[in-house]
């Protein structure tokens, strides 16, 4: 059983954005179990319910996230139930292909999900806990979901991965900006997750190839390092942690990076094919 992060009698709210499914779906059953009354949001309705229903969280909500008013909304209806404790800024989305292969309408959603949709909850979720502070419920936790593409070039994902660099970037500035407000920032930089988001990118292309060379983790793994990372000083995570350091490491020598990278992809597709992926 994980350790519960809130007491009985002083009941805290949870929202997760893009939590119907996937890992947004593992973060809130984590978070159930650690005691918090979950509100799972996301853009299918319908889902974010029978999630509700499946995991036992308190309720569900649509949500866009690319709203600023509808991510405030959400908060406000989190703090109906009891005082906001956490936001997780989970949802996003992936186009499979090369820059110059996406449309613009690819290219844009990816930043409106994937940049301001975390920056307008963490916003939401930051005035929630200052007023809150006001009334002697001080601190909170913001937990977002980047990736081990925020490390290093990943040819393919080019779009996904400077998405999720700038995700990065604003927690590690928002975790010292929210310091002296006692609320806390986390992000977890997974490599490869087994997701419906992963299976709908091309068996055939190079994407699929380089995300066989790494690990592939299971979303609850995911959730419970990011968790994990609650009432703690950590502001983010790799995972696991001798990717992080290769993609690092690849970041610091992109022209080497380059030349490795046709060998990771033919591991890749070697492995695909042994799974009969191929």
């Amino acid at each position: 059983m994980p350790q519960t992060l809130v007491s009985p009698d002083q009941p805290l709210s949870a929202v997760v954005t893009g939590a119907a499914r996937g890992i947004g779906r593992a973060i809130a059953a984590e978070l159930v179990g650690r005691g918090y009354l979950v509100v799972v949001t996301d853009l299918d309705a319908s889902a974010a319910a029978a999630t509700v229903a499946e995991i036992g969280a308190h309720s569900g909500a649509a949500l866009d996230v690319t709203d600023p008013a509808a991510n405030r909304a959400v908060a406000a209806r989190a703090r109906e139930i009891a005082p906001l404790g956490a936001w997780v800024c989970n949802a996003g989305v992936a186009f499979d292909g090369d820059l110059g292969d996406l449309t613009d309408g690819q290219v844009r959603l990816s930043v409106e999900v994937n940049v301001l949709g975390v920056a307008w909850g963490a916003r939401a979720a930051t005035d929630a806990f200052r007023e809150q502070a006001a009334i002697g419920v001080t601190g909170g936790e913001i937990g977002i979901v980047a990736s081990l593409s925020a490390h290093a070039p990943v040819p393919n994902l080019s779009v996904y991965a400077a998405t999720k660099a700038a995700v990065l970037s604003l927690a590690t500035s928002i975790a010292s900006e929210l310091r002296r407000d006692g609320i806390r920032v986390h992000a977890v930089c997974p490599d490869g997750v087994s997701t419906a988001m992963l299976e709908g990118f091309d068996a055939s292309g190079s994407t699929r190839e380089i995300l066989a060379a790494g690990v592939l983790l299971t979303p609850e793994t995911v959730a419970r390092e990011l968790v994990a990372m609650f009432g703690t000083g950590r502001v983010y995570r790799t995972l696991p942690v001798w990717r992080g350091v290769v993609a690092r490491s690849a970041s610091l020598a992109p022209t080497l990076a380059m030349r490795v990278d046709p060998l990771m992809r033919r591991l890749g597709a070697r492995r695909l094919r042994r799974a009969g992926l191929r």
